[in-house]
């Protein structure tokens, strides 16, 4: 009987992604997420967001089959945890009670944007049942290259499920989030959504709504059309709301979001937000998919009213709802969403440890910790402020 060869991968880090031409990145990775896109993760390097200095050494994974790039990962060595949100910090505080170094770590994510997708691009040429081979030697690698470093692990955060249930086939670790999106059920407009809702929870939207748009004018204008003055506003609002709630300007500069208004303006959405004499107030900014909306950053400027919640909820349900888009991503965190029609929905990650004590005790860790977020997802469904639900989270 013919057997079927095994295909031998090479792989290959590379320190930049300018080194990795854009239109096969960007082919791999498909034009669905504006985030695992060529030009955003570029503005991340270019602007020096992400370097080794700001502990988000660059090191993406190319794998090749002989010539030809089969695959691409975008992958950094983490001197800290900050801009992951999935949070290992009492995990590194472990390490650190043993004497042991859980920094240098491996990371594959977003840098500072926990939204799901692809963590791997893949050419769509490979057979379908080449891909979990694909998979498996992918965390082979990286676990072998782990322990040839001595570095404490590796991390593929907010992978989508087809990737994800990829990595747990290969014997990866998995773990579980929870994020609050909202959902489009082919919605008329934003009072069609309202009538869904039951009496107390409209009211007290219309109130809020009442509230920050009596003084002030919002306006979405899209990123290609933005003037540098208006982004230079955006900034502004941004690096305020952030030195005020956290002591330091934000992890994104100004060279940042010039970057990305530059080269990836199609997908963005920035609204501004003035009073009535036509002074900024404040400003949030949005990107934009076939079928998603994603509110990432907000700032203001002086303090009002409702305004936080009009500018990155209400205004993305209306915009999602005019723009036919299924689903709004208004970001991590939040149980306060809930109230405002956000459903509760499951996120995963993948982990592999290569402290054998370690990788046992935080195996076990994850496993109680799904068990309290399934608890804890199907409260927030409970107390969604639908007439009538379907008791299940998405």
């Amino acid at each position: 009987m013919e057997q079927t060869q095994t295909r031998v991968y090479q792989y290959k880090f590379v320190n930049s992604i300018s080194n990795i031409d854009s239109l096969v990145w960007n082919t791999f990775f498909g034009s669905f997420h504006p985030f695992t896109r060529h030009e955003y993760l570029s503005a991340l390097e270019m602007s020096r967001c992400v370097s080794t200095e700001t502990g988000w050494t660059p090191m993406h994974l190319m794998v090749m089959d002989g010539d030809n790039i089969i695959a691409l990962m975008p992958l950094y060595l983490k001197s800290h945890s900050w801009g992951e949100y999935v949070f290992d910090w009492a995990w590194a505080e472990a390490y650190e009670r043993h004497n042991i170094d859980y920094y240098p770590k491996l990371v594959s994510s977003v840098p500072f944007t926990p939204t799901t997708g692809r963590r791997i691009g893949i050419d769509q040429r490979l057979p379908k049942h080449d891909q979990q081979h694909l998979i498996d030697g992918i965390q082979t690698y990286l676990s072998q290259t782990v322990m040839k470093q001595g570095w404490s692990s590796w991390h593929c955060l907010f992978t989508n499920t087809e990737q994800h249930l990829q990595f747990a086939q290969a014997g990866v670790m998995e773990r579980v989030g929870c994020q609050f999106h909202w959902h489009n059920q082919n919605y008329a407009d934003f009072n069609d959504f309202l009538s869904t809702l039951t009496s107390r929870k409209r009211k007290n939207i219309t109130k809020e709504r009442t509230s920050a748009r009596q003084q002030l004018q919002f306006r979405f204008i899209d990123g290609d059309n933005a003037s540098a003055e208006q982004w230079q506003d955006f900034v502004r609002c941004y690096q305020n709301t952030y030195l005020k709630r956290s002591g330091h300007k934000g992890y994104l500069s100004a060279a940042f979001f010039e970057q990305i208004a530059a080269t990836m303006g199609s997908m963005i959405r920035l609204l501004l937000i003035e009073n009535s004499d036509a002074q900024l107030v404040a400003s949030a900014l949005y990107f934009v998919s076939d079928t998603h909306l994603y509110g990432r950053y907000w700032g203001a400027l002086t303090e009002c009213d409702h305004v936080h919640f009009e500018a990155c909820y209400y205004q993305g349900i209306e915009y999602a709802i005019a723009n036919k888009l299924s689903v709004f991503d208004a970001g991590a965190q939040g149980e306060h969403k809930v109230a405002r029609g956000f459903r509760s929905v499951k996120t995963t990650s993948s982990h592999f440890i290569a402290h054998e004590g370690f990788n046992d005790a935080i195996g076990d860790f994850c496993k109680q910790e799904q068990s309290h977020i399934d608890i804890y997802m199907q409260q927030m469904c409970e107390q969604l402020p639908y007439k009538s639900i379907d008791n299940t989270s998405t």
